[in-house]
């Protein structure tokens, strides 16, 4: 992509924001999504403050909370027992942003009058969306609309408008109206089921509103879930206005010289009864509409300065020598920030708070692509998604009833409160390993950070519970090998198979973790054994059977070829015919029946490549080439979690090129819209994947029993890079350029890890130290 911006609204490669500098109706629905701004809880997407463009194609004034959701019964034409019964899908709720600038009753919009400039920034500094717009109306007459967006970081129910109106040649009246648009409605799937709902009817009911003398309250009752739901608004403007009530909303108007400017500050509050008691959530978003009216539009722009300051200080991946791509990675780095829920309650969905697709369900990204991004740079952030997990145990206990296991708990594939909502169980509810992930994320948890607190108060139940899953769908065979039949990987073009490799081989590290903490809480901590043990009904046996099944583990492997099979019958399937699959084809979901796609030595994304990864030190190099080659020629990419991961094993194995090419993809996936569905929102998994690609892939870091450790590369393309590590407490600053890598401890008493089999420990006497890369 060139540095020069183009004169139709794309956006330009600068480090630290992006920028249209035209108002192109053939991308505004996917520059919605890419100017979306949020807190980890309230998204707004990046449309105009006046609203949608009437004008242009699709389009999706899109407003989300995460989390909040209604619900509707799955329906079947066909049953079964034990399917999902409900589906939970987060809402589109009422746009309470909206605010728009009328002269003699023409309200600005661009399907009238000229637009003479228009700039548009999401700084990833500020956090601030910026948009400056000249604007003539039929009848001649000239404004300047320059208006400032934000949604607050450091408070959960809140985002602002700065909207200020400035007559350019003429004197006059001037209205600005400032409403809440309630009339919004989800986005409907089509034929593609990543895209949005089945949503049969409305889901927000009015209860109640409220209008005052420059507020508004109103309040709405999900149809099916149960929830209330506080809409509030408080504007303040500048000078002497008039105003007059207008639907849910006012309109204010002044008189104006010709220069002078008319400014107008909406602030806006959300409040749920997910977070509190029924009756308080008005109160609530009053309460907090007052405080922040008090503080004013310019201290919470300083206040969101201040919280990205501190966070880019700590989670920064800075790149030399190409600005396209490091405005990518920081790119990502701010959405996955303004996604991710951080109150144990809510997780980070696979769209973030962007869009619709996927129905805001949370999935395993978070666990084995989100949570690492996290757990190195907010370790506190990476707590609260364990939590999220800990506060669904119930669910899952549920669930795994339902699926004829007497004990332990499963965790669902896609969920927003904790119920199965997968209507397509061969893709979705056959997917145990999400049980291994969940425990991955705790132990690597536990590995960077050394929080047993976390373990004795609510890991080890997360833990066991859910180890227990495997000894109960698992058995020995005649040959004594303990074997998992019928489940699906992570591989979604390969469907309930036998001896899934990756899933046999997380359910081994699962069980040996298991009775790992289990020994190690009744030994240090038996006050909280004798409490976790009580209250899940742990049998005596029941440690020692995970040892015994994780010892015998059966791992598919295929001598001649020298390679991991994917499973019991992958290699004896037919391979696709990629020679003859047009590109429209793609992706085959698309376009072919499951069963043909089933049938087919074929893989959508990474799956014995991701066990190479995450149990790194169980393979030689030599086993980690040959399986890379081999599942490099099977593997569509069209899940855009594969990219990331191929990327950071190619590097592991010496394929420099290909590390950089599979890193490309991911790294502006989103920005370029390779996928070419970023408008119904983000990719979070893939943001995430882009911080791994440096971290895990160029820099080779691992953490693992042994420690942590580095062995870091420099792409050909770059002059350098660095990014920063938390563990244990402390800060490492780890930088790469061409004669070396430079380490140094920002913050913390005393790290130890190792460069390239080198052990270094860096504390006070010895804060930095400079070594020489790995061939």
């Amino acid at each position: 992509m060139s540095n020069d911006i183009d004169n139709n609204g794309a956006i330009a490669a600068e480090p630290w924001r992006i920028r249209e500098t035209a108002c192109d109706p053939a991308r505004a629905f996917l520059h919605e999504t890419l100017f979306t701004l949020g807190n980890g809880w309230i998204g707004m997407r990046g449309t105009p403050d006046e609203g949608t463009l009437k004008h242009a194609g699709q389009t999706l004034e899109g407003t989300y909370l995460n989390g909040f959701h209604d619900t509707e019964a799955i329906r079947y034409p066909e049953n079964a027992y034990g399917l999902a019964r409900v589906n939970e899908f987060m809402l589109n709720v009422p746009n309470a942003k909206r605010v728009a600038a009328v002269v003699d009753g023409e309200r600005f919009s661009l399907d009238s009058g000229r637009v003479l400039a228009w700039e548009r920034t999401l700084d990833l500094k500020t956090g601030l969306l910026v948009r400056t717009v000249e604007w003539e109306t039929t009848t001649g007459k000239r404004l300047r609309i320059a208006s400032r967006r934000l949604v607050a970081l450091a408070r959960k129910h809140v985002a602002a408008i700065e909207y200020a109106v400035t007559p350019l040649n003429f004197s006059g009246a001037v209205r600005i109206d400032a409403d809440i648009d309630a009339d919004v409605t989800n986005l409907q799937a089509g034929d593609d089921p990543r895209v949005g709902s089945a949503l049969t009817g409305p889901s927000l009911i009015e209860i109640a509103r409220e209008v005052g003398a420059q507020d508004v309250l109103l309040l709405q009752r999900t149809r099916h879930s149960g929830f209330t739901l506080a809409t509030a608004t408080s504007v303040a403007v500048s000078g002497a206005a008039r105003v007059e009530p207008a639907g849910l909303g006012h309109a204010f108007e002044a008189d104006l010289q010709q220069g002078s400017t008319f400014t107008l500050h909406k602030y806006v509050a959300y409040a749920s009864s997910r977070d509190m008691a029924e009756d308080a959530v008005g109160p609530h978003a009053r309460a907090e509409l007052a405080r922040t009216e008090a503080a004013g539009f310019d201290a919470l722009a300083l206040e969101q300065a201040d919280y990205l300051a501190r966070f880019w200080i700590d989670a920064d991946v800075a790149i030399a020598g190409d600005d396209a791509l490091q405005q990518g990675v920081r790119f990502n780095q701010f959405h996955l920030l303004q996604s991710v829920g951080r109150d144990g309650k809510t997780n980070i969905a696979a769209k973030g708070v962007t869009g619709e697709g996927y129905e805001g369900h949370y999935f395993w990204d978070t666990e084995i692509y989100v949570f690492p991004f996290f757990l190195f740079s907010r370790p506190e952030i990476a707590r609260a998604l364990l939590q999220y997990r800990y506060n669904g145990l119930p669910k899952a206990r549920e669930r795994a009833r339902q699926m004829a296991h007497d004990k332990g708990a499963l965790y669902p594939w896609r969920t927003i409160a904790g119920e199965e909502c997968s209507a397509y169980f061969p893709a979705g509810t056959a997917q145990y390993h999400i049980n291994a992930d969940v425990a991955y994320s705790i132990r690597l948890y536990l590995l960077a950070t050394g929080d047993f607190d976390f373990m004795a108060e609510q890991g080890a139940e997360i833990v066991l519970e859910t180890a227990r899953i495997w000894t109960g769908i698992g058995g020995y065979d005649r040959k004594g090998r303990f074997c998992i039949n019928e489940v699906t990987g992570p591989d979604e073009y390969t469907a309930l198979v036998n001896n899934n490799y990756y899933t046999n081989a997380m359910a081994r590290m699962h069980m040996t973790f298991a009775a790992d903490v289990a020994e190690r809480l009744r030994a240090e901590r038996p006050a909280d054994y004798a409490r976790v043990a009580n209250a899940i009904g742990l049998a005596d046996g029941e440690i020692k059977a995970w040892r015994d099944a994780s010892a015998a583990m059966f791992l598919p492997y295929d001598a001649d070829l020298g390679i991991h099979e994917q499973d019991d019958s992958f290699l004896s399937k037919k391979p696709w015919d990629f020679d003859n699959t047009p590109k429209e084809n793609y992706p085959l979901l698309l376009n072919y029946h499951p069963l043909v796609i089933y049938r087919h030595q074929v893989c959508k994304q990474a799956d014995v490549v991701l066990a190479l990864l995450l149990l790194s030190n169980q393979f030689s190099l030599d086993d980690k080439r040959r399986d890379f080659d081999f599942y490099e020629r099977v593997t569509t990419h069209d899940s855009s979690l594969s990219s990331c991961i191929f990327s950071i094993v190619a590097s592991e194995v010496g394929y420099r090129d290909k590390a950089y090419d599979y890193f490309m993809e991911t790294a502006r996936l989103d920005l370029d819209n390779t996928h070419a569905n970023t408008q119904y929102g983000v990719h979070t998994a893939a943001m995430a994947g882009t911080w791994l690609g440096v971290a895990y892939g160029f820099a080779g870091m691992r953490l693992d029993d042994a420690g942590l450790r580095f062995a870091p590369t420099l792409p050909d393309r770059w002059t350098g890079y660095r990014f920063k590590v938390q563990a244990h407490g402390a800060l490492l600053d780890v930088a790469v350029d061409a004669t070396g890598t430079d380490y140094r401890l920002l913050r913390g008493e005393r790290l130890t890890f190792a460069h390239a089999g080198t052990t270094i420990t860096l504390d006070a006497q010895r804060a930095h130290i400079r070594m020489e890369n790995q061939s």
